[in-house]
Formats: structure tokens, C-alpha cells, sequence
């Protein structure tokens, strides 16, 4: 099976080399058609969650070899159950929980694999030198990244944040971070200045070409990676499997999905199930004040030129949606017509889908938003009516969910852990916060009695070794003084 770019299906590519490469050379995302591959859904969902992922990554990515392995090396040792995103009843819905993993947050899921897809594409694709990993994030998937790809051999992986634009326990996480491998870069922007950022590089086909002959190759951890997509489709099957043994649901009844998202990939991950044959209802997109995605379910329209506000919810502070053009592709199989709305929103900021396509996309997609105001409001009542404690994601993605109709039952993804967001946590539970995140932790903890995750628990104490801060004109200069020094 061959994966192509969205904006060009001649442009096509072995789902190893797609893995290894991160973006189509022509700025387009590498995709194929989940619908065509003839999985076996049921079967799926009577294997255990480690032999359930090796079926689906198999059935996404055939041509690694030995996929049970790879699995079993991604997950070794790294989260406390081999169930690794446990389902959980609160109230008439049940939560979702992807944070269990080594750095507190669901990017753990698909980034603990990517290092290990990656080696493996590169040893199938008979790369000589480095893979050199960049990556943008909102807050978690640089930590989870680096998680992931510190220190593996023939690795170097370079992150890059939003300067004051990630809570204070994201920063220490990847200030502290530890490799020989890795650097990680503050921008003065948001994220969306340092996701194009990094797409921009990757198009630069003179720089790639640089690097190459250095003995570079350039790859990414971010979602437009299909390698780390990929991954995040387990967990719906993982949930729907979970709520069949339960006994909460009959095989083939649907299941709606509230997903906090951005970037897009997380409720792309869970069309990919659908299209595979889960049973899944509605996938609701949950966005906080920054509500682009809203705003475009309802209407067909993509605006990016609006303002930018920075909220509790930070992971979720994304303008420019990069996996929603997978979908775009998915629904309307033209990427001539992709193509042509990629370059509109390149060079004025926004477009507009047909009628038709609005109708495919509200037949499966349902949308909400919620503010700061909102999420504390079901932070304060999960904890006081459920003794449920969620992080300021998890509650945007309650509150839109709420506000859903319907007979399926729905399920809450929960992308992250409460302790990673104290301040907004406290402060939604009625109790002084102060100016120490770390102290608060602390208290969230005497207050509620919740564990705080072991991999958040004296990190204030980690020496800090990255420093740098950059404007975000200088990323490309940034990324060539590092790798050829």
C-alpha cells in the first residue's frame, strides 16, 4: 500500500520511507485511504491492547517488519498497565485517560513508537547517517518527543516552544531534559509561528538537500508525521473493546467521542477508526477560546486572522489546524482541490469549503467550545459531585460534551494529567494559588489526595540545560548552527 501527499497523489511513497520523511516534498501530508485496508475490527478488539496495536499499526504501516516487536520495545516498562489508557465511569459519561505514560500526557502513546518506527524505517529505507528530529509543540509533544528519542543512536532531536506560551511545569519538563541528542529552543511567537516554522524548513528542498550531504535527514514527531498518528488510533479501539467487556454496550453499537484537540490529530486518530470499522458515532471537536475548528464545522470556513489568546488549556492554543487537511483530502478525494485551499490559506489566511464538503463533515463531526471561565466551572463540579479531578483540556472537552444529543454513550478523552496544570487546577477548586507551580502541585496533591505523577515530582529541583530563546525568523538558522556544529 502506497501512501501520496495530500496536495498531489502522484507524489507517493512506502509507508516506511513516509514514516522517515515526516512531509510530502511538496508541503502536503502523507495519507492513505483507512477505509480500503479490510481490517478485521472485531477481531481487533478481542486481542490485548499490545497485540490489538500491532494489528492496527500493521494494518496502517505494512511495510515495517515485525510489528508485535516494535510494540512490545515502544511500550516496555514505560506505563504502569499493559492497558495503557484506562477507562474510567464519571457521572453518565466515562473518561478517557491517555496521561498514564512517562511524561504525564496522552503524546506519550504514539511517541513512545515513533522512535522505533523510525529506526526501523531507516534500516528499511538503507539510510546512512542521521535522522535529526524537529519538532514544534504547545506543550506536551516536545517533552513526550524527547522522552522518546533521547539518546537513541543515529537520533537528534531539536524542539521548539512558545516563548511564555507553555504552564511552568511543560518548561521545567523540557528545560530539564537530559540527551546528548537533544536541544530545545524557546520562540518569541505562538505556536503557530513555530509550527510554520518548522514546515517551512522542511520544504526548503535546497536546505534538505544540504543536510543530506552531510549526512542528514530531516523527520518530525509532530502529527503530520503519520508514524505518530498512527498510534492514537489504538485507543478508540482500546475504549470501545473496554466498553464492550464492561458490558456497558452491545458489538456494533456506536460510541460518540468528545475530543479536546488543536492540531486535529487526536479526532483525526479517531476517524481513522471509524473508517476502519469501529463502530463510532459522533467525534466531537472540543476547542477552547481559540475556536477556529468550531467556527469552521459550522460553517465551512477556516480563518486563521483572528486573535490569539493564551488559556489554561495551553496544548489546545493552535490558529492553524495542520491534520485537518487529511481530512479534507478524506472527505473530498481531490487534492488538486486540497492543494488549491492550502495555497489560499498560505497566501490570505483563510478559506472556505463547498457546500458539499460541509455536509460530509457534519454528518460525522459534531463541534463546541468552552473558555477558562467554562473549564474551571467543571473542574470545580467533577471534583465536588464525582471527586473526579481533571486538567483544564479534560474540562473543555466535559463542557462541549455536555452540550451534545444523542443515545450513544459518550466518552471523554482526557489528554493530560491534572498536575500538570496546578495553578488553573487550584484555582478552579476555590483555593490560593501564588506564583509556585511546583508548590502548588504540592497542595493539589494535600488537597485531593491525588499522586502526583512520579516524572512531575521534584522537577524544580533538575538543573536547567536549555536556555535558548530565539526569534522566530532565526529557526532555520537555529537548526543549521546546531546540527553542523
Amino acid at each position: 500500500m502506497n501512501y501520496h501527499s495530500t496536495r498531489n497523489e502522484q507524489l507517493t511513497a512506502s509507508s516506511t520511507h513516509a514514516v522517515l520523511q515526516g512531509i510530502a516534498p511538496d508541503g502536503g501530508l502523507y495519507i492513505c485511504d483507512p477505509a480500503r485496508l479490510g481490517f478485521d475490527w472485531r477481531a481487533a478488539l478481542e486481542k490485548s491492547t499490545l497485540d490489538m496495536a500491532a494489528d492496527i499499526l500493521h494494518a496502517l504501516l505494512p511495510d515495517f517488519d515485525d510489528m508485535p516487536a516494535l510494540v512490545r520495545a515502544s511500550y516496555k516498562d514505560k506505563f504502569p498497565t499493559s492497558d495503557l489508557t484506562p477507562l474510567t465511569p464519571v457521572a453518565d459519561k466515562y473518561v478517557l485517560e491517555l496521561y498514564h505514560g512517562p511524561t504525564s500526557a496522552f503524546k506519550d502513546v504514539a511517541l513512545s513508537v515513533l522512535p522505533h518506527l523510525i529506526g526501523a524505517a531507516a534500516k528499511a529505507e538503507g539510510m546512512k547517517g542521521d535522522v535529526v528530529i524537529l519538532t514544534a509543540t504547545s506543550g506536551d509533544t516536545g517533552k513526550a518527543a524527547m522522552e522518546g528519542f533521547h539518546d537513541v543512536p543515529g537520533t537528534r532531536i531539536i524542539v521548539f516552544y512558545p516563548y511564555g506560551g507553555v504552564s511552568a511545569v511543560q518548561q521545567a519538563q523540557m528545560a530539564t531534559q537530559t540527551g546528548g541528542n537533544v536541544k530545545v529552543c524557546a520562540v518569541r511567537g505562538n505556536f503557530d509561528d513555530a509550527q510554520t516554522g518548522v514546515k517551512r524548513i522542511f520544504s526548503d528542498e535546497a536546505l534538505r538537500e544540504e543536510l543530506a550531504g552531510r549526512g542528514y535527514f530531516l523527520s518530525s514527531a509532530n502529527s503530520i508525521n503519520i508514524g505518530r498518528l498512527a498510534p492514537q488510533v489504538v485507543y478508540y479501539f482500546r475504549a470501545y473493546g473496554d466498553l464492550v467487556r464492561a458490558g456497558r454496550i452491545q458489538l456494533g453499537d456506536k460510541v460518540d467521542f468528545t475530543v479536546p484537540t488543536g492540531n486535529f490529530g487526536d479526532i483525526l486518530a479517531g476517524w481513522f477508526a471509524k473508517c476502519m470499522g469501529l463502530p463510532v458515532g459522533r467525534l466531537v471537536c472540543a476547542s477552547n477560546a481559540n475556536d477556529v475548528l468550531t467556527e469552521f464545522l459550522r460553517t465551512g470556513r477556516y480563518d486563521r486572522r483572528r486573535p490569539f489568546y493564551k488559556t489554561t488549556s495551553p496544548s489546545m492554543d493552535i490558529l492553524v489546524s495542520s491534520n485537518l487537511e487529511r481530512l479534507l483530502y478524506l472527505l473530498s478525494g481531490d487534492a488538486a482541490y486540497v492543494a488549491s485551499l492550502m495555497a489560499q490559506f498560505s497566501e490570505q489566511g483563510w478559506y472556505q469549503v463547498s457546500d458539499e464538503l460541509l455536509a460530509k463533515l457534519q454528518e460525522s463531526f459534531g463541534c463546541g467550545c468552552c473558555d477558562d471561565a467554562g473549564a474551571a466551572r467543571v473542574i470545580g463540579e467533577l471534583w465536588r459531585e464525582e471527586k473526579y479531578l481533571c486538567d483544564p483540556h479534560t474540562a473543555v472537552a466535559w463542557a462541549v460534551g455536555q452540550g451534545q444529543t444523542g443515545d450513544a454513550p459518550m466518552v471523554v478523552l482526557s489528554t493530560a494529567s491534572p498536575h500538570k496544570f496546578p495553578a488553573a487546577v487550584l484555582g478552579a477548586l476555590g483555593e490560593d494559588t501564588g506564583d509556585d507551580e511546583f508548590a502548588m502541585m504540592e497542595k493539589l496533591h494535600d488537597i485531593t489526595g491525588a499522586a502526583i505523577p512520579a516524572n512531575l515530582r521534584g522537577l524544580e529541583g533538575r538543573p536547567v540545560l536549555h536556555k535558548d530563546v530565539i526569534d522566530k525568523t532565526a529557526m532555520e538558522d537555529y537548526v543549521l548552527a546546531e546540527i553542523l556544529k
